[in-house]
């Protein structure tokens, strides 16, 4: 009989702990959806809030970071070799971007803001100067020859080009590259040509800026920082399909909050010309706190083949180059620039082993973007993304010589963000204090378990015939 209720006992305190533990998951999930619907609130581009701060002056330093490919075999390229290239640099660079002459609009639902960008040398973290010399592709002058190469003017301009020495490779400073130079072709032309400077960041660092109409995230959360026009545009007009010429997602220092594994993140690149997704590619810890590493698949760089969605990026129509490469001239006003991963990582094959000196590394190559779940905030990140030149022989420019038909790599930008400490600390708190809210069910849980097994040990304890009790006394003291 004792034994039975015992039994009894148990199978009531059971009940009582399935009742406690639902409960407690109905608890979770409505707090979780609390705590959702706060920072749904408190992530909005508005005055007074913690996002709209963050996103007009981000706190996070911000590195550009300039590697060059120094050719060491000019001579040997132009009579039809493999170029041979060596890896120079980092030349660092801390990039300034704040947000200015922001404007809100549609009562709260929109933003305008210009986004200047000023760039300041590092030397301590550089390797090299500004005045160390580069020798490399002589991209003006292939400009040039590509425009002219069918026109009358060609064996004009050939001619013009012996006579001032002019050549397809030529030795650079390291800061005339980057920021611009009057170069001695263009000033010859200056009658065919708009400017008769060029630079890689010619007028970016401080002069000219992009404009931008952002979503604020009201009413919709997943909107927030979201580009609705840039420069005027709501939509591209270098490609050939309306998909490739959309303009999706944010510029990428900032993300809507909530986010989960299966979300696709889209990002606006104003360096590419185009539009790209990143995917969830594993858990990372960021000075402790927690994030998603999302990453670009291979399918966005992929050639039409296999994927037909990338159709519209082959300039001109139906000519694609392969998996890897972006042919920007459509949009970098008629150079022959072809974009890539540095070092042509997740590009063909055939790229790599055309030039001596290629050495994709995933983890020194890939771009990615480390984001706290929970509020969208990049905890660190890097756009990585090399600038190549089309090379090939033109009948009607001698300078060209028996040149391979090869992409040649100029330099890579690694473009990176790692929150501070102070930043750090704060979205710690945030996120520590939202899994203490969500939390508090389990406890309850773990406390009804413990009080559940106490309540089972007692109630039978109290059951047990004397004579057991006695018999276990002596087992119990030994």
């Amino acid at each position: 009989m004792r034994l039975r209720l015992c039994c009894v006992s148990t199978a009531g305190a059971l009940c009582v702990l399935l009742l406690i533990c639902g409960i407690a998951l109905e608890l979770t999930r409505v707090l979780q959806k609390l705590v959702n619907n706060t920072v749904k609130q408190q992530i909005v581009l508005e005055n007074g809030t913690e996002a709209f701060s963050v996103w007009q002056n981000p706190p996070p330093p911000v590195y550009m970071q300039f590697y060059f490919f120094n050719l060491t075999n000019p001579a040997e390229v132009m009579s039809g070799d493999k170029p041979s290239v060596v890896q120079i640099g980092p030349y660092t660079y801390r990039e300034y971007r704040p947000m200015e002459e922001v404007k809100f609009m549609d009562n709260g639902t929109r933003v305008a803001a210009i986004n200047p960008k000023t760039y300041v040398f590092e030397p301590n973290m550089s390797r090299g100067s500004q005045d160390d010399l580069v020798r490399t592709v002589n991209i003006p002058a292939v400009t040039v020859m590509e425009k002219y190469k069918d026109s009358i003017l060609a064996r004009l301009i050939s001619d013009l080009m012996k006579a001032k020495g002019v050549g397809v490779f030529e030795t650079f400073r390291v800061g005339d590259l980057l920021w611009g130079y009057e170069d001695p072709l263009l000033k010859e032309l200056h009658m065919l040509v708009p400017d008769d400077h060029f630079g890689l960041f010619y007028k970016k660092n401080g002069t000219e800026y992009d404009s931008y109409v952002l979503l604020t995230g009201k009413p919709d959360y997943q909107d927030f920082a979201s580009i609705d026009e840039w420069n005027g545009q709501r939509s591209l007009n270098w490609w050939s399909s309306e998909e490739c010429n959309m303009i999706n997602g944010t510029d990428g220092a900032s993300f809507h909050p909530i986010i989960t594994k299966a979300d696709r993140l889209y990002i606006f690149s104003s360096d590419l010309c185009r539009s790209l997704y990143v995917q969830y590619e594993c858990d990372v810890s960021v000075q402790g706190v927690p994030g998603f590493r999302f990453v670009p698949p291979a399918d966005v760089f992929s050639s039409p083949d296999i994927n037909p969605d990338n159709a519209g990026f082959c300039v001109p129509p139906g000519h694609c180059l392969g998996s890897g490469l972006l042919n920007a001239s459509v949009c970098k006003q008629g150079a022959p620039i072809i974009m890539s991963s540095p070092h042509f990582y997740q590009a063909d094959q055939k790229f790599v082993d055309d030039i001596w000196g290629m050495k994709p590394i995933k983890e020194e190559h890939q771009t990615f973007a480390d984001i706290n779940p929970l509020t969208g905030i990049v905890l660190q990140g890097a756009k990585r993304v090399q600038v190549n030149v089309y090379l090939q022989q033109h009948s009607s420019f001698s300078q060209t010589g028996k040149i391979q038909t090869l992409v040649f790599p100029v330099m890579y930008i690694n473009e990176s963000a790692f929150i501070d400490e102070e930043s750090a600390k704060k979205l710690h708190a945030v996120v520590l204090n939202a899994n203490v809210v969500i939390n508090i069910p389990f406890i309850v849980i773990s406390v009804g378990i413990l009080l559940g097994i106490i309540f089972i040990v007692l109630m039978c304890r109290q059951q047990m015939p004397p004579s057991t009790l006695a018999e276990r006394e002596p087992l119990l003291s030994s």
